[in-house]
């Protein structure tokens, strides 16, 4: 995979599909390989551009204060690099945070905004969550298996755990064939969400934006909608039923669907 230097580190990304440029930006502790279930509906109509984020992934993991609006920094940087003028962005969780951020930022380089399973200001229930999966991570010393066994019982519902176990083993597969990520590198990556708020940033954000929440999602629950919604002029809320904090996985089919519907009607 190609990498970049952008904003003083290299940056590992994929590319893949035909059309206008949609940045893809991952989660928490993952690469770009994040995006496999919707790179190839996406790469129908739009150049998928999936980075590894600072931190994680083939990209470097420098020491320092993570953040939010660092992390925008680096895809900007990332895209001055590459060429692009401006794309379509999106996000999911931490992604979603740091598009937020290059929207209001940078507006001129966003094109459309997909903020998926994301929050405006770090709450002490989500910092207690994500305190917790730290202490995981930590006690492990192995940032997958503390994905698997700390993070993935708040992305997926009970009923999917109980109705395809299958599922979730091939998913926690997944995981573990990916690059690895040192716990130093997640302790940096968590510190970043622990320390979130945009809120002061929301009005500054001019980009169509689709909002997005699992229904069940309690990490990052609809009660971060209003805030979202009232400060982002044109954007919509959309509640995906029956899904958690990964909609993108719980719910595949529906999941591509609208939001490429939403991409789609941004195009040109």
């Amino acid at each position: 995979m190609p990498k970049v230097k952008a904003n003083g580190i290299n940056i590992n990304y994929e590319k893949t599909g035909q059309g206008e440029p949609l940045i893809m930006i991952p989660y928490l502790s993952v690469d770009n390989a994040c995006y496999a279930f919707q790179t190839p509906e996406y790469g129908k109509s739009f150049e998928c551009i999936s980075i590894d984020p600072r931190g994680a992934g083939e990209t470097d993991k420098p020491e320092g204060t993570y953040s939010m609006e660092l992390f925008a920094d680096d895809v900007a940087a990332f895209m001055d690099a590459l060429g692009i003028k401006s794309a379509h962005v999106m996000g999911v969780s931490l992604g979603g945070a740091t598009a937020m951020w290059l929207a209001a930022k940078y507006p001129a380089k966003v094109k459309s905004l997909s903020v998926h399973s994301g929050w405006t200001k770090s709450d002490p229930f989500l910092q207690t969550v994500v305190e917790g999966w730290r202490v995981t991570a930590k006690a492990l010393g192995n940032v997958a298996e503390a994905v698997i066994l700390g993070i993935f019982p708040w992305c997926f519902t009970p009923m999917l755990y109980a109705s395809k176990p299958e599922y979730i083993k091939a998913l926690s597969d997944f995981v573990r064939s990916r690059p690895a990520q040192p716990v130093e590198a997640f302790m940096r990556q968590s510190d970043a969400v622990l320390a979130h708020d945009c809120e002061a940033q929301l009005g500054k954000i001019k980009a169509p934006t689709l909002i997005t929440f699992g229904e069940y999602d309690l990490v990052c629950s609809p009660r971060f909608a209003d805030r979202m919604t009232k400060n982002i002029k044109n954007s919509e809320l959309l509640i995906f039923k029956n899904c958690a904090h990964a909609a993108l996985y719980e719910n595949v089919e529906e999941f591509n669907k609208k939001t490429m519907d939403f991409l789609v009607k941004h195009q040109g």
